[in-house]
């Protein structure tokens, strides 16, 4: 595993600061976990402290949650870009299921529920939201995302 962070640049960020309770509360509410896997508590700590992180993890070693969890923390939208149109359903669905409100923009989606999940996303009814990467070819869904906060 490869966890390395490093100071963010730029931007109007507002780091949010939780203490080792606080984060297992929320682990544990969110998510049904009593405790972190090995590395997610730092990476998640770093994140939430306004660090950029790199974090390379086996399959099944829990990255999904070192960028969901932050998404429940801090404000705004997570965009999460993935070309797995079947992991961004399991994701969302999972999400779902955990009462956590997640979409995803891809290609098995006609253009009107596009619209209607970006419309979605610029009520802030999503916290996390799933895209493709083809999307942001798209200069009207960029200029849609635009105003977010993300």
């Amino acid at each position: 595993m490869l966890i390395s962070s490093f100071s963010s640049s730029g931007g109007s960020y507002n780091p949010r600061m939780l203490d080792s309770r606080q984060l297992h509360r929320l682990l544990e509410e969110h998510f049904g976990f009593r405790e972190f896997l090995e590395g997610q508590e730092h990476v998640v700590e770093s994140i939430l402290a306004g660090q950029d992180a790199l974090v390379i993890m086996p399959t099944g070693g829990g990255k999904s949650l070192c960028y969901q969890f932050p998404a429940l923390a801090l404000d705004g939208i997570t965009v999460v870009v993935s070309p797995l149109i079947a992991l961004m359903k399991d994701q969302v669905d999972a999400l779902a299921a955990k009462k956590i409100p997640a979409t995803f923009i891809n290609s098995s989606l006609g253009q009107s529920e596009i619209e209607a999940r970006i419309a979605g996303m610029q009520r802030g009814e999503y916290r996390l939201v799933y895209i493709a990467p083809e999307r942001f070819k798209s200069e009207r869904f960029t200029r849609a995302l635009a105003p977010l906060s993300i």
